[in-house]
């Protein structure tokens, strides 16, 4: 009798090996390079466009508001020569010093709001270049996980996704299953017809103003 029960529990030990086995070798995986397609969807470039001509309009904005601050600084170094001027009268220093103290705080309050202005301007440029990004990719996400479904993928993992020691999640995965090349196709398929302006690299952004690219899918998408 004990043979016979041992022969049924390696009997069936045998059948959930197989069972197993036989799951994992239809387990299906691919891998996306989230990186790469954030960086080379065209609605990012161009999103990168439209930011860039947004800096540089608070930047010029700000040197217009400097302009004003300059002349008053050289108004106020006139002022001291003139004070320092040992002709000058006692009653005309005194109406000297009297104009130096009015410009300087002219220019103090014109700094301090060209100061608030430029924090202002940054902060907000800075969250809507942040929402923006993050809807590209979720729009990338989206389409990694249309793809997964389509094809029957049970994992997808992002290949350029860094663990907290800052190296690769994924060590190592065969060409043949990243999906990245067929995904890219899709996403710039109504693409503009590239430029000469297209062929420069466009300045980075501003450090911590766009999010970092996060894994397409861990788990099969749902």
């Amino acid at each position: 009798m004990r043979i016979v029960r041992n022969l049924f529990a390696a009997a069936l030990a045998a059948t959930l090996l197989a069972g197993a086995a036989s799951a994992q070798q239809q387990l299906k995986i691919g891998t996306v390079d989230m990186q790469a397609l954030f960086k080379e969807y065209h609605v990012t470039n161009q999103a990168q466009k439209e930011i860039n001509v947004a800096r540089a309009q608070i930047q010029k904005e700000d040197e217009e508001r400097l302009v004003r601050i300059r002349e008053l600084e050289a108004e106020l170094q006139n002022l001291r020569k003139q004070f320092n001027d040992p002709s000058v009268s006692d009653q005309k220093k005194r109406d000297i010093d009297k104009q130096a103290q009015v410009k300087q705080q002219e220019g103090m309050a014109l700094d301090r709001e060209r100061r608030e202005f430029m924090q202002r301007k940054t902060q907000a440029l800075n969250e809507s270049m942040m929402l923006r990004m993050r809807g590209i990719l979720e729009d990338i996400r989206k389409l990694v996980e249309e793809r997964a479904k389509a094809d029957d993928y049970d994992h997808v993992f992002d290949k350029s996704g860094l663990s907290q020691a800052q190296v690769p999640v994924l060590l190592y995965s065969k060409d043949r299953n990243d999906l990245t090349a067929d995904i890219l196709k899709v996403l710039n398929k109504d693409a503009p017809p590239a430029t000469a302006e297209d062929a420069a690299p466009a300045p980075a952004p501003a450090p911590g103003a766009a999010p970092a690219p996060g894994p397409a899918s861990g788990n099969k998408p749902k």
